[in-house]
């Protein structure tokens, strides 16, 4: 049976109504999103052009890098320009380019974040076998499997909201097509569907912090047999790793983990998850690794005196 649908398209609310507040976005966003491309872009320039960066950690860093610098970029640009137009609208096709995309670069930020603990538990637990079990094989399988799992997750979501049927109303009380509100506005019942994201979104975020707790638990633990020095270098890293699994994986818990509802605080929510998590990670790893630091001053040491000859 064809899918009956008489939308062709779908009208944002975007963030606000206020026409200065909407300014005031504009700004303050296209700022956060240069930053954001920018930072990221230099993580990953200088990991690619450093011969120090050769480390898992960093092949598993770069990219993360990208997908934090793709993540935002699937939503950000048409936020900012939807503050320039009253009536903000997105083609049915649109949207749904926008809700995999979203998903797709989320979804394996999540997945490399694990890969990454692996690699941290790994490299503090078993250091004598940490270059043969961390061979250059197994860092490539590992993000090779972020990534499929971040296409899987969601196609999977996108072709189940796109089959929906359609009728109007049209409105999204949102900046971006997201699925919770999407699953609102169709003219079926999705108690099935919403159950379906909930498995497919919110255990996935619950069941990967589970695992990182987990994880860096074990990491502590084992930690105490170590030299103060050695303590505080392992806690660097880990820190750096824990506070960004705290903001990539908190915001989509608190979204996705309940059943296909809408709340007051969605929209700041998922704006928080989209814009800090990609925006900060350029500084918290950076900021807290003397190698990576190391390695920006020498690029652009060699850039310099470069362009001085």
């Amino acid at each position: 049976m064809k899918r009956k649908n008489n939308v062709t398209e779908f009208v944002l609310f975007g963030l606000f109504q206020s026409r200065e507040l909407q300014q005031v976005c504009f700004v303050v966003f296209s700022l956060f999103h240069v930053l954001t491309v920018l930072g990221n872009l230099l993580v990953i320039v200088t990991i690619n052009a450093s011969k120090t960066l050769s480390a898992p950690m960093y092949f598993f860093l770069s990219h993360l890098s990208f997908a934090d610098m793709c993540y935002p970029s699937a939503t950000t640009p048409k936020m900012i320009m939807d503050t320039f137009v009253e009536h903000k609208t997105i083609s049915f096709n649109g949207c749904m380019i926008q809700l995999f995309s979203a998903h797709f670069f989320g979804g394996t930020e999540i997945f490399l974040l694990t890969a990454m603990t692996y690699d941290r538990y790994v490299a503090l637990c078993r250091p004598l076998h940490y270059t043969t079990i961390m061979d250059r094989q197994k860092c490539g399988l590992l993000v090779g499997a972020s990534w499929v799992a971040g296409f899987l997750h969601s196609i999977l979501q996108t072709l189940l909201t796109a089959k929906l049927p359609f009728c109007g109303p049209n409105e999204i009380d949102n900046f971006f097509c997201d699925v919770h509100p999407l699953l609102k506005l169709a003219c079926v019942d999705t108690y099935v569907v919403g159950l379906i994201v909930v498995a497919n979104s919110g255990m996935i975020s619950l069941v990967s912090f589970i695992v990182l707790i987990i994880s860096y638990v074990v990491i502590l633990l084992n930690l105490r047999s170590r030299s103060s020095e050695g303590r505080h270098k392992a806690l660097s890293t880990c820190g750096s790793h824990i506070i960004t699994v705290l903001l990539v994986l908190v915001p989509p818990m608190f979204m996705y983990i309940r059943p296909s509802t809408t709340l007051a605080a969605d929209k700041l929510v998922i704006l928080f998850n989209i814009v800090m998590p990609p925006l900060l990670n350029p500084l918290i790893y950076t900021l807290r690794n003397n190698e990576v630091k190391s390695a920006m001053r020498k690029l652009f040491r060699v850039k310099g005196t470069t362009g001085e000859k």
